[in-house]
């Protein structure tokens, strides 16, 4: 069973520091960042033009950029502890991840290397878990495991650590909230050591950096971005596992759904998904026939550079102030601001990456955007 891309040659030391500088400087994410690349050509020209490009968006004045030095401090740090900073296309990146559209343009990696690139299958769900959620948990991520996938979570209590603990010996993958320095929750750093051995763990996080409740659902993009497919097993309405599913079907991933009962409120989120189209799951055989397909088709890594939307920041002031005042505290999509600007789509998703280098906009799932 493979999984793999031929990986892309190695950054040189110099290109890592300065994607690691751009990524880290204020206000640039992943989607922002593969903009600039796109735009720039490289992370040492775009670094150049941040300063600017954030007062054209109407900062006061320009967020922190990342220094060479402390760059090369976190790649130090890192490397202590067994962290690799892994480009998209390098050989321990999941491939699956990689063909993203935002992937983390650095990610964190440790652990086994090979247990990272193998065909994944996330399985997520309630943190306060019944005893029969946790058994079958238990259950399918070994049946699972045995038939050759990595299971794939995100180290948190119930659901994740039953699937975690019951596919030690044949490999696991966790997805940290926050750095690799600071697990959470703080009692599953013992589960996480036994997981290194045979398993991975990634983070698009700095070390030092303790995760917020607003990280969750980043970290959960890659738990499903790295996976085939997602299977849930019971997550009540609201619940941080429906968050995934709902990026799973985004991103073109099989969505899966464990039935339970409906007088239990742990399964009406997943009760919820199986009426909604989520392929009903009571046995490891249902994901499998599901994925064998997929696992066939060869993954297909885009070059980004010079293969983005393109940009033009030779916008005129009134265009940037007829976006601005489109957009307010409620979330909007880009394709509404093209139509209801009347502007072009090149001029609206620049002016948009000026605002969010300002610190003005906020990006939500979907592609919709929303005025801070």
């Amino acid at each position: 069973m493979h999984d793999r891309t031929p990986p892309t040659p190695h950054l040189t030391d110099a290109e890592r520091i300065d994607r690691l500088r751009l990524i880290r400087s204020d206000n640039v994410g992943p989607r922002t960042f593969n903009s600039l690349i796109s735009h720039f050509g490289n992370a040492r020209a775009a670094l150049e033009r941040l300063p600017d490009l954030a007062r054209r968006g109407g900062a006061a004045r320009s967020g922190r950029i990342c220094s060479e030095e402390e760059a090369r401090a976190e790649i130090a740090a890192a490397k202590k502890i067994g962290v690799s900073l892994v480009a998209p296309g390098e050989a321990t990146y999941p491939p699956r991840l990689a063909a993203l559209d935002d992937p983390p343009p650095l990610l964190g990696v440790r652990g086994a290397p090979e247990t990272l690139t193998r065909p994944m299958i996330a399985i997520v769900g309630s943190r306060n878990a019944s005893g029969a959620g946790l058994k079958f948990a238990g259950q399918l991520a070994r049946d699972l495991g045995d038939a050759g996938f990595v299971v794939i979570s995100g180290l948190a209590r119930g659901i994740d650590q039953a699937a975690h603990r019951a596919t030690v010996q044949s490999g696991t993958v966790a997805v940290l909230a926050g750095g690799h320095d600071r697990i959470y929750p703080p009692e599953h750093e013992d589960l996480l050591t036994a997981i290194l051995e045979r398993g991975g763990a990634i983070s698009e996080m700095p070390l030092g950096h303790v995760p917020r409740a607003r990280d969750f659902p980043r970290r959960n993009r890659l738990i499903s971005g790295a996976s085939l497919g997602v299977v849930v097993i019971e997550a009540a309405h609201r619940s941080g596992s429906l968050i995934t599913a709902r990026m799973a079907a985004e991103q073109g991933r099989e969505v899966f759904a464990v039935p339970g009962s409906p007088l239990d409120p742990r399964a009406a989120g997943t009760n919820d998904l199986i009426k909604q189209g989520a392929a009903l799951v009571t046995e490891a055989s249902d994901v499998i026939n599901a994925v064998q397909p997929i696992l066939e088709r060869p993954i297909v890594l885009e070059a980004r550079e010079g293969n983005d939307e393109p940009l033009d920041f030779d916008t005129d002031p009134g265009e940037r102030e007829c976006i601005v005042s489109l957009l307010g505290p409620s979330p909007v999509s880009l394709d509404d601001l093209i139509r209801m600007s009347g502007l072009s789509a090149t001029i609206v998703r620049t002016v948009l990456l000026e605002l969010e280098l300002a610190g003005r906009l906020e990006r939500h799932g979907g592609g919709l955007v929303s005025l801070i």
